[in-house]
């Protein structure tokens, strides 16, 4: 039986976890928080206080550590049984989630992980490289977008409105220093697929991306 498969990449503070929640929660899918996936792994790096360079003990922890998604009106992660979720948003965490993402054998080490997540009716995954490496076949795929500025106002809003103090303009250099990142790595680098959806959320509303997306999807698809 098919199960369809929606990918939303984009860059960091695009909205893509926002949005691809809702639209799964409309379709009545299953979710993939691909970024979660590569973050959880970043806390338990620097709860270990990991040496980045050290690609077998990464390695290692990749494939030990214990993940459970609970997806309601909030996304819910735990690592090893222990609730992660307000640490995931964190600038550190993005960064070392970066960083660790390059390195080709810990991708391919998650990799797998994310596949299982396809399952009926239907996924809805996001994060950077869905549409071009995770699932190449996915019936639709969108790369979701905003110019630089609007996008670190909108990660300032999230952690501050989470108790987080944070800078601007530190947000705005470290958005910045990933995206340079992500679209420079040889191991699945930041791209549009050819057959993928550009959508500029720059000035566009939740319900106005959230109608967008919905609309590429085929009836048969959901009926």
């Amino acid at each position: 039986m098919h199960i369809p498969v929606l990918t939303i990449d984009g860059p960091s503070g695009a909205g893509k976890g926002t949005i691809s929640r809702i639209v799964a929660k409309r379709l009545s899918w299953n979710y993939l928080d691909s970024g979660s996936i590569y973050r959880s792994l970043a806390i338990a790096l620097i709860q270990k206080s990991t040496d980045l360079t050290n690609s077998d003990e990464i390695l290692n922890i990749a494939q030990t550590m214990k993940l459970a998604f609970e997806c309601e009106d909030e996304l819910l992660v735990k690592l090893d049984n222990v609730d992660i979720t307000s640490q995931l948003g964190t600038e550190t965490t993005g960064n070392v989630a970066s960083v660790i993402a390059a390195i080709p054998e810990v991708r391919q080490v998650l990799l797998q992980k994310q596949k299982d997540f396809k399952k009926l009716p239907g996924l809805v995954a996001d994060g950077r490289d869905m549409g071009t490496v995770v699932f190449p076949d996915a019936d639709i795929k969108v790369f979701l977008t905003a110019s630089l500025a609007a996008r670190a106002e909108r990660r300032y809003k999230q952690l501050m409105e989470k108790g987080i103090d944070v800078n601007i303009h530190k947000i705005t250099s470290e958005i910045e220093a990933r995206d340079s990142r992500d679209k420079g790595r040889q191991a699945a680098p930041l791209v549009q697929s050819d057959d993928a959806c550009y959508i500029d959320s720059s000035a566009m509303t939740i319900n106005d991306v959230i109608a967008q997306v919905l609309s590429l999807v085929p009836r048969q698809l959901i009926d």
